[in-house]
């Protein structure tokens, strides 16, 4: 029994669109976060703003499944690929306009509502793409890329962070 390829062009297209936006959301996340912590040195204040950040995810998330089973799920993924870079380019002007931390709030609620739409679509377009055994594997792609991004990212947030600053940041992740 032959098996198919696993990396078609368009499961190819896919995961380098997930790498691309995890590892920008991931790396603007965890900036954004130390930015809260240096301009309030508050830990309370960072507790508080990355719980209600979270809000929208867990709210959401169920019915992202729903857009994912029910829309097109190649222009559910465009648009919120442009949503999750306009917002990022929106919080980088408010943040140069002296934003401050409303700017950074603002931006991670937003960035997290979005992700909640995200992170289903892409699940749900694997058996659309592939099919027999290419799913489970594409599926492991999928949750490896996931995975990676959230270990790898933080870590070039933090030293992007360190050297540049939240804005050059925000502007690369947009």
């Amino acid at each position: 029994m032959k098996r198919e390829r696993l990396f078609t062009p368009n499961f190819t297209l896919l995961i380098l669109g997930q790498v691309s936006s995890l590892f920008g959301n991931c790396a603007l996340r965890f900036a954004a976060g130390m930015y809260i912590l240096e301009l309030t040195g508050s830990a309370g204040t960072y507790s508080l703003i990355t719980a209600l950040s979270m809000l929208p995810t867990i709210v959401l998330s169920p019915i992202g499944g729903v857009l994912a089973d029910r829309a097109d799920r190649r222009a559910v993924m465009v648009a919120l690929d442009s949503l999750s870079a306009l917002t990022a380019m929106l919080g980088a002007v408010w943040l140069s306009n002296g934003g401050g931390l409303a700017a950074v709030g603002t931006l991670l609620v937003l960035l997290s509502a979005l992700s909640a739409f995200e992170s289903p679509t892409v699940q749900a377009c694997v058996p659309q793409m592939l099919d027999g055994d290419n799913i489970m594997r594409g599926n492991a792609v999928v949750s490896g890329v996931n995975s990676i991004s959230s270990l790898i990212a933080p870590f070039l947030g933090a030293a992007a962070y360190s050297a540049l600053g939240l804005l050059s940041v925000t502007a690369a992740a947009a």
